[in-house]
This record gives C-alpha cells, structure tokens and sequence, in this order.
C-alpha cells in the first residue's frame, strides 16, 4: 500500500468511492436520500491536506479535510473537519487503511499547526469509527434523520402553535440564552453563541397563557452534504422551557411544524446535535435514524515543531 498527497487526478476515483461509502450508510438509513453523485472534491485536492492510499492502480481510499481555521470550537486552537463526502475507503481491511491514512494526513496537518481534528464518520461504519477511536478521537456530533411525518404526542388543548414573522424572533430570545446555557454546563461544557435572529430560517413556536414555552428552528440545509436536497430541511435550533418537558407539548410542536413542511412538499427531516448533550441525545435519537457520527482529537500544542 502506498500513501501519497491526495491531488486533482484522484478526484473522479475517489467520489466513486465516497458515494459507494454513501450508499452503505444509506443500505442500514434507508431514509437517506438516493443521489448519484457526491460533490466535486476538488476544493479539497487543492488545499494539499489530503491523502491517498493506493494499491498499484488501484484507489484503496482517501481522506481530506477543509483549510484550516482559528479558534475551532470557540478554542484557541486551530482546526480542521474532514466532511462525510471528503473520505471513503474500500471494505477490505478497512480499519488498517483509515488508520494509515489519518496518520499521513495528520502529519501534514500538525506540520500546519492545525491540533483540532475534526470527522464526520457515517454512524453504521463501526469499523472506523473504532478505528479512529483507537487514534485518540472521541464522539462529539450526531446527524439523524426522519420522515416528515406526525409523531405520538399528548394533546394539549391550552396550548397554540405558530410559526413566527422574523420580526417576531426576539420572542425566543430569553429561551435561546437558555439554551446557550444549558450546553456550557457539564457535561457538554461548550460555548455556545448565535440565535434565530437575522439567519436565513424559520421558526416555529408553542404558546401557553401568552408565554412562549418551546421553539424549533428550521434551515434549508445543515452540515452533511445531504442537508442540501430540496425535499430536505433541518433542524438548527431547538428548547422547551424545563417545567413543560414531559407533557407533550414539544412532540405536538414538532408535530405541527411537520404538518406545515409536508404541506409545502418536504418529505425529510433533519437534525444535528453533540452527543454530549443528555437532553438532545436522549430526545433525538427517539425519533431520528443518526446517519453520521463527527468524531473530533485536540493533539497537544507541544507537539508542534517549528
């Protein structure tokens, strides 16, 4: 096996490899959508970041990443995220060749001075996701998917649903802040910032007595490439106020935005949350088949050699 510099004259070979990866993934998420190809995968031959693995001829597989920037995950690192579509590997001794190739791609990458590493692994692939473990990452991100389609939800007849004018969204503020809160304490421990206001999204809210007690946030698309299909959209933001957990109420919340999705010709939902999170995790993965596990590693700044 040899390993070399993933450039242009890779890029055919390995989109063919990426999207039979795809539609392994797709084979255990059947609600995956069916694509015929994975996006261009040029950007990323031309960072010179990447790396190949070949057998002769023949591509064994490949793993690139996007340039690198500062402050990764609000740190003051500087990082790297090889996206699900930017890596792919043949079946046959899977676990050997994720390894070799995260080994000279990482070489490059420190070289660099980039010590977050960041990886989207499709969730089913067991074999890479222990193989990266077994190389120092950890799970961080989770990307799920469902039908647009009515969940079991307690009825609440007290309580009204809509969806907002964006002149209204400060009315989700005080619950935003909330939520930003909620994941800087353990064990998520992140530093969240940003809100529904002046993005391009929309958002959908429950009303009880006059109060706002639960959002959700839509996007057209999020991080995986799939994200982006036109009968898809995606959740960016979600809370329900502690005292009304449990009742119901945000299973009908998201049973009513659903119903105006459907209504408008989406037939896919979609979400992104840190699998550190307890609350997300354990609601999530309720209703959503997870399609990708991003795994991330922070190498320590002393290994850096100038």
């Amino acid at each position: 096996m040899n390993i070399l510099d993933f450039n242009t004259t890779h890029v055919k070979e390995a989109e063919k490899l990426a999207l039979m990866n795809y539609n392994e993934e797709r084979a255990a998420a059947a609600l995956l959508p069916q694509i015929d190809r994975i996006p261009d995968l040029t950007m990323f031959a031309d960072n010179g970041l990447g790396a190949a693995a070949f057998d002769g001829e023949k591509m064994l597989g490949f793993l690139c990443c996007c340039s690198p920037w500062d402050n990764a995950f609000r740190s003051a690192a500087r990082g790297t995220f090889s996206p699900i579509h930017a890596h792919g590997v043949i079946k046959e001794n899977r676990s050997m060749i994720c390894k070799k190739l995260y080994q000279s791609a990482a070489e490059k990458w420190v070289k660099s001075k980039i010590t977050y590493h960041a990886i989207a692994l499709y969730a089913h692939d067991s074999v890479s996701i222990e193989a990266m473990v077994s190389y120092g990452f950890g799970l961080r991100c989770v990307d799920a998917i469902r039908e647009m389609k009515s969940i079991e939800a307690v009825h609440n007849k007290d309580v009204d649903f809509c969806e907002l004018y964006e002149s209204e969204r400060v009315k989700v503020r005080d619950m935003q802040r909330m939520s930003a809160e909620h994941l800087e304490c353990s064990p998520s421990f992140i530093a969240y910032g940003g809100g529904a206001e002046g993005r391009a999204s929309r958002v959908f809210t429950a009303i009880k007595e006059g109060r706002h007690i639960a959002f959700i946030e839509i996007a057209d698309s999020g991080e995986a490439f799939v994200t982006g299909e036109a009968d898809m959209v995606n959740i960016c933001g979600a809370f329900c106020l502690p005292e009304f957990r449990g009742t119901g109420i945000f299973q009908s919340l998201m049973n009513y935005a659903m119903s105006v999705l459907e209504h408008e010709g989406y037939t896919k939902l979609g979400v992104d949350f840190e699998s550190f999170n307890p609350t997300a995790s354990g609601f999530w993965l309720k209703y959503f088949t997870a399609y990708t596990n991003s795994v991330v590693r922070r190498i320590d700044e002393c290994a850096i050699r100038n």
